[in-house]
Order: C-alpha cells, then structure tokens, then sequence
C-alpha cells in the first residue's frame, strides 16, 4: 500500500526540540517534492517546508532559521528537524507528497509545544 507515515510528535517545552520522521511505502521520494504542512484547531493547514525532487529545500518565514527538513532517498525517508520550539508550533503536523496532481498525505503526528 502506497502511504505516507508520519512519527516523532510529543509534548516538549518552549525552547526544546524534535525531530519528525515521514516514512514513505511503496513510492520514491527522490522524483517527488515532500512537503511538511501543520494544522492547529481552527486553522487552516499551512506550508511549513518542502524538499524538492532535486533537493532544495524551501521554509515558511515563521519557521525559517529553527526547522531543518532533510531527507534519506535510498530508505525513503524524510525529516524534519525543530529547534528552538515556541507555543505557537503547536499542530497536528502532516507530510505531504506532490507530484503534479497527484497528492498524497500521512495521517499526522501531534506536537505540543508548553509554554
């Protein structure tokens, strides 16, 4: 089955860091851009990161400087890594796979991030 498993998400406090893990089955992630969205309650999913097919990477301003996204193509994986964690990183965070029109998600990983 052809799917997107996100893993890593916890409760951690301001100021701390972790580490996402995408973990894709049965779908290359070196001719695919991968995407990092997030979602808090009452808010629209919202871009955090993206590495694309060739490897560039490419950040939203709130995170820019404090998360890493990287990846491993040979084990299909991607990551991103969270520093310097603020209340406000509080969401459900998803990754994404985009090719064209054809989108694929994971089911999401909660982080929490306390004040």
């Amino acid at each position: 089955q052809v799917q997107l498993v996100e893993s890593g998400g916890e409760l951690v406090q301001a100021g701390g860091s972790l580490k996402l893990t995408c973990q894709a089955t049965l779908i290359s992630i070196n001719i695919n851009d991968i995407n990092w969205y997030r979602q808090s309650p009452g808010q629209p999913r919202e871009h955090v990161a993206t590495i694309t097919k060739s490897g560039s990477t490419n950040y939203a301003d709130s995170v820019k400087g404090r998360f890493t996204i990287s990846r491993d193509t040979a084990k299909r994986t991607v990551w991103l890594q969270m520093n310097r964690l603020k209340p406000e990183d509080t969401a459900v965070y998803y990754c994404n796979l985009a090719r064209g029109t054809y989108s694929l998600w994971g089911q999401g990983t909660q982080v929490t991030v306390s004040s």
